[in-house]
């Protein structure tokens, strides 16, 4: 199974285009991540109140928990136009120059993926970002010569899921730096019922605390099972989802009480069963179930690190108790004994 093919993958999708339209279009109708705006709507209104450009902004953390969805409150916020780029597209310096001569004044720009920035391209960004000027050389040789041209000043927002590759002279051009975490259940309950309601389905409040349990703390899976159990309740149902139907739909896709899906489960039994609980290293774990490392660094280990499921040591990954009660293994050692006796 391919990353891509997951429901539970935070990873974009074909199939997400459409929550453009419920994304929430100002901080106040933001829901989870509460540290985040409360520092961004101070952040907004000192801007705003000194009429400067915003500091430029990096976002970090797991795909799906809204990085782009700031971007864009942040722009609605500032009321200033945002233009979207991504760290791969930008291939040659000339490309992202092309880009800053069209910023005017105050404008956003925001590089998704931005550690996946050409080290070229980074030069040409550095004095962008600090003393927005642009240098250009024109001609070759000798006769070479270097101009500067000064850009209006413009806000960089730039969008993690590898922090640590991100190197540390661009890091240190940005002034507002947050970390996105996964969004507990009552926010994550907030989100379904919204989508829902915007979407027109008729749910129960069981339904969306069912959806809402499975959707791994991310808001881009929970609207990705809302639409799933929607067309499952369409189909075998009246088309009203209830605690029984949406249980009953996520069941068919394999995604069990706690979001785990099939990936996940395998990258447990593989730790357990093949290599007796780890430690064991990434790239072993990786070719014992035909995965890409990455894939399972940034897209299951994260989930799993958050549920204590996995263990992260010097000397590889180890499963922890609470993944052998969870797929009903014995890890050898006593049941654990209730306090209280």
């Amino acid at each position: 199974m391919t990353d891509p093919s997951r429901m539970v993958s935070g990873k974009k999708q074909p199939e997400d285009r459409v929550d453009y339209a419920l994304r929430p279009h100002s901080l106040s109708e933001m829901t989870g991540q509460d540290r985040v705006v409360e520092n961004l709507s101070i952040l907004i209104k000192a801007s705003k109140a000194r009429k400067e450009a915003l500091d430029h902004v990096l976002l970090y953390g797991p795909p799906g928990l809204g990085k782009t969805t700031f971007a864009h409150v942040i722009a609605n916020e500032m009321e200033v136009n945002i233009r979207i780029t991504a760290g791969p597209s930008i291939e040659r310096a000339g490309d992202l120059a092309a880009i800053l001569t069209h910023l005017r004044e105050g404008d956003i720009l925001f590089i998704d993926e931005i550690h996946r920035l050409g080290r070229a391209v980074e030069e040409v960004l550095y004095p962008a970002m600090e003393d927005f000027a642009l240098d250009i050389v024109i001609g070759k040789g000798p006769a070479a010569k270097n101009v500067r041209l000064h850009l209006p000043r413009f806000t960089v927002i730039g969008a993690t899921t590898r922090l640590a590759l991100l190197t540390a002279p661009l890091r240190a051009r940005f002034g507002a730096v947050y970390r996105l975490d996964f969004y507990d259940l009552p926010a994550m309950y907030s989100i379904v019922q919204r989508a829902a309601n915007l979407l027109k389905v008729p749910i129960e409040e069981a339904g969306i605390s069912e959806i809402a349990r499975r959707a791994r703390g991310t808001p881009r899976v929970a609207l990705r099972l809302l639409k799933r159990v929607r067309d499952f309740a369409e189909v075998r149902a009246d088309g009203r989802i209830t605690v029984g139907v949406a249980g009953e739909a996520l069941d068919l896709m394999d995604i069990d009480p706690l979001g785990l899906d099939d990936m996940d489960r395998r990258v447990l039994r593989t730790i357990i069963e093949k290599f007796e609980g780890g430690p064991v290293g990434l790239e072993t774990i990786a070719a014992s179930i035909s995965e890409e490392s990455d894939t399972i660094m940034d897209v299951v280990e994260p989930y799993l690190l958050q549920l204590g499921f996995l263990d992260r040591t010097p000397r590889g990954r180890t499963a922890t108790r609470l993944a052998y009660e969870h797929l009903g293994l014995s890890d050898g050692r006593p049941p654990r004994q209730s306090p209280l006796f």
